[in-house]
């Protein structure tokens, strides 16, 4: 799941969310890890212009601080950047950052990795906006190299030329796996071609089928091998009954329904939903989230 707090745009933050802090975010981190949730998701933005501010919001908290926070109270869940806008540094930046977190965590990191979609921050750190995606291209070669396992990484291209200096502490996972974010075309042929896993944004489920058939299609032409990662977010869910208004939208009912229906994702071909639980305060949401692991998980 993505984690709440942390970023509050209007199209999924609740309300109680304006309030909550880092005691709240230990406390969801906490309940995800022990429920069995797979990871938890934190999202990069280094700043919202004022056009944007009011649909977005200005609460982005920063992926690697927030994840490295949450690592230390937790065990087992995963830490994944959902999505770190990784052309916005230099590659040598983001894998040390990113190397020392695997480290801290005990190897527990995914990189999930995006082109970014807001001008004005590129524009603010000197980045071409316009070659946002060829630049991604790039970072995503650039950081295998510089992520491996070689204390000495080296990557020679357009945009970016390093050799001779070392990195340490390594990645505690031999290959630190890379999902590739976003549903343009662009983005699903970069993440069949150079990624670990595809993250989809808000692909509906009448969708998804022809975007994994076209990730497959690609691997298959191009002679891309190996384990690859398909990911769905599902629509908001609510176990039980509410009392309340969740929206139209939202999936409720008990455990074996919800699990069937969760179930229709699995038959697409996709291997990882990210859940989002409908609350109206951190012990709603912890309550739901625990509810789901008990009681839903166990069916899927």
């Amino acid at each position: 799941m993505q984690l709440p707090v942390q970023s509050q745009s209007t199209l999924y933050a609740e309300g109680w969310e304006a309030e909550a802090g880092p005691a709240d975010l230990l406390e969801i981190a906490r309940v995800a890890d022990h429920s069995g949730f797979a990871y938890l998701a934190s999202c990069d933005h280094v700043g919202i212009p004022r056009r944007l501010a009011a649909a977005m919001s200005t609460v982005w908290y920063d992926p690697v601080a927030t994840l490295a926070f949450l690592a230390a109270a937790t065990v087992r869940v995963r830490l994944l950047s959902h999505v770190a806008i990784v052309g916005l540094r230099h590659p040598l930046l983001t894998a040390k950052q990113y190397a020392t977190l695997d480290r801290l965590s005990g190897g527990r990191l995914i990189l999930g990795v995006g082109a970014g979609h807001v001008r004005e921050e590129f524009e603010a750190l000197g980045v071409d906006f316009r070659q946002r995606g060829a630049v991604l291209d790039e970072c995503l070669d650039a950081l295998r190299a510089a992520l491996g396992p070689d204390e000495f990484p080296q990557h020679h291209g357009k945009l970016y030329d390093f050799e001779g200096l070392g990195q340490r502490p390594r990645p505690v996972q031999e290959r630190v796996p890379l999902w590739v974010g976003g549903s343009s075309p662009a983005a699903v042929r970069r993440a069949a071609l150079k990624g670990d896993g595809w993250l989809p944004q808000g692909d509906p489920r009448d969708r998804l089928p022809a975007q994994i058939a076209r990730i497959a299609g690609i691997r298959e032409r191009e002679g891309v091998h190996g384990g690859f990662t398909v990911g769905a977010i599902t629509e908001p869910l609510y176990v039980g009954s509410p009392r309340w208004d969740v929206g139209r939208r939202t999936l409720t009912g008990g455990p074996q329904e919800l699990a069937e229906s969760l179930r229709a994702y699995r038959a697409m071909g996709v291997h990882q939903i990210q859940v989002r639980f409908r609350s109206r305060s951190r012990t709603e949401l912890t309550d739901q989230m625990a509810a789901f692991g008990a009681e839903v998980a166990p069916h899927l």
